[in-house]
């Protein structure tokens, strides 16, 4: 091997030159890889709302054009427009519904929001001060809840996963996570 310093030939595998005392080669730190652990995502109970309005539209939409059959004075377009918004409305909520997601992988939590123009907050898990879990009355009778983690870096940074199903082991996957990483 030749000395990166000097360029003296030294013998094959050693650790340092025998003229300069140059360092042959530095060993190279294990690759640590991150990995995903845990996606997870708002409920659609979250967005039950926009399902809501879109069955009001259609149903609307719908009597509005039964009505146009039984010779009443409406016209038919105005029941295929109100039909289309109410299935407008589902589509854009189904939409809504897949642009957040938190990411749980061996070093961090991501959340991501937005379809076209996003957002990225990151929390690294060394970072956590503690993982708070809260369900309302109708979230507990439906199985969801919120997890809040908190980060210790700054007093009002944290990360809110709402509306997620079972919340408790959400937590309790986060919380592993971290002391898996601090360890």
């Amino acid at each position: 091997m030749r000395c990166p310093q000097c360029g003296n030939n030294t013998e094959q595998g050693a650790a340092f030159c025998s003229r300069c005392g140059t360092r042959m080669f530095a060993p190279k730190p294990a690759a640590v890889r991150e990995y995903a652990l845990a996606i997870f995502r708002p409920s659609l109970w979250y967005y039950a709302n926009g399902f809501v309005v879109a069955g009001v539209l259609i149903a609307v939409g719908a009597r509005l054009l039964y009505d146009k059959f039984q010779q009443i004075q409406v016209p038919v377009q105005l029941g295929f427009v109100v039909v289309g918004l109410g299935v407008l409305t589902i589509i854009v909520t189904m939409i809504r519904a897949r642009t957040v997601n938190w990411s749980l992988t061996s070093d961090r939590l991501i959340e991501k929001r937005g379809l076209v123009a996003s957002r990225r907050r990151e929390m690294e898990l060394a970072d956590i001060r503690s993982v708070e879990v809260s369900k309302r009355v109708f979230q507990r009778l439906i199985g969801l809840g919120d997890v809040t983690i908190a980060s210790a870096a700054s007093a009002d940074y944290a990360i809110r996963l709402h509306d997620i199903f079972d919340p408790d082991n959400a937590a309790e996957t986060i919380r592993k996570a971290r002391l898996k990483r601090l360890a």
